[in-house]
């Protein structure tokens, strides 16, 4: 029996007249066009003209490239045919007003990964499809202001070695790949379910020396490995990516851990809430895993700005409560004992 298209699977969630889900299908449909559009842009590389320099940093303080500025208003113009009252980026200041009278809005990373254009890794676009609520051209940041839990959808594009849509409308987490010879994506995995237990973890161990003692401790048990109090072996795995690393972990398990840390301007995290771990923590709890800011469910926080940061720890449930309790309770860790009485590998 031949894969699931993507449009057979959106029209499966319509079901009954609904004006809301109505307009998720038909906003995730201009998403596809939009990000074959970049797709085809970045496989140019830097033959194109969207590969020709950096620009000034953005709202939030990233640097800017051009294919950012590219991608978000290639996102921005696909959301002008879409039933889609507010569109915010991470760049741009504030949200852009398109249809005071559509009933959504979408919170949109349109180039995730970016640092890592010129050196030929996955990066992808990520999105988060939300009400509009109150009224939207008096007060257009409150649609972004809710708790996480109350997306409609969520997903993201990422562009490597194939254009994959990994999809949640809130039941299951699936993954869709554009099929080139029908010129349509085409489901490749339904209902992901990310492993409970891993032996896989991903964080920037360069950081090390800034990170609190809880995140310390967590990776230098892993290391120890057999002889450590986990008692088995762990890989570490780092692609710098949110997209390839939340990918991988999706068709194999692991924990990713991008934590705050004593840097400056670190302390809140690095993640943005609203537009990267909101999606992305949709995604892994729909495919049965968790996500965290390391102690509180991400889902569950009120956001208090479009750019607010966040720590951000997600993947095999089992994992992240461990580290949850690192946190919170670590002398309810049994193998650990005392917990501060060894010293971590990487310190002399």
């Amino acid at each position: 029996m031949p894969a699931a298209t993507l449009d057979a699977f959106l029209n499966s969630y319509l079901g009954p007249p609904d004006e809301l889900r109505s307009a998720v299908v038909a906003t995730v449909r201009q998403l596809t066009q939009a990000a074959t559009k970049v797709r085809n842009t970045i496989n140019q590389g830097v033959l194109g003209t969207a590969f020709a320099g950096t620009r000034s940093a953005n709202a939030d303080g990233d640097i800017q490239k051009d294919l950012d500025i590219f991608a978000d208003d290639i996102f921005l113009d696909a959301m002008r045919h879409a039933p889609v009252a507010l569109y915010a980026s991470e760049e741009l200041e504030q949200p852009v007003l398109l249809d005071s009278q559509a009933p959504l809005a979408i919170a949109i990373d349109p180039l995730d990964g970016s640092s890592n254009i010129d050196t030929n890794v996955s990066i992808g676009t990520i999105f988060s499809l939300l009400p509009a609520t109150g009224a939207p051209d008096e007060n257009p940041a409150a649609s972004f202001l809710q708790p996480g839990v109350k997306q409609l959808g969520a997903g993201f594009f990422i562009y490597g070695p194939q254009l994959a849509l990994v999809l949640s409308l809130g039941s299951g987490t699936h993954v869709f790949v554009l099929s080139t010879r029908l010129g349509t994506f085409v489901q490749a995995y339904e209902s992901r379910i990310i492993p409970q237990r891993t032996q896989e973890f991903a964080i920037n161990a360069a950081n090390y020396r800034h990170w609190d003692e809880a995140v310390r401790l967590y990776i230098d048990d892993c290391l120890e490995g057999t002889e450590g109090p986990r008692g088995k072996d762990f890989n570490m795995r780092w692609i710098a990516s949110l997209v390839a690393d939340c990918y991988r972990i999706l068709m194999r398990g692991g924990v990713f851990l991008y934590p705050g840390d004593k840097r400056k301007g670190y302390r809140q995290g690095r993640l943005r809430l609203v537009y990267e771990a909101n999606p992305i923590a949709y995604l892994i709890e729909h495919a049965g895993g968790a996500a965290t800011d390391t102690i509180t469910r991400i889902l569950e926080i009120e956001p208090e700005s479009l750019h607010q940061r966040v720590p951000m720890v997600f993947g095999s449930a089992r994992e992240v409560a461990r580290i949850t309790r690192y946190h919170t309770e670590p002398s309810a860790i049994g193998e650990r004992a005392p917990l501060f009485s060894r010293r971590g590998l990487f310190r002399a």
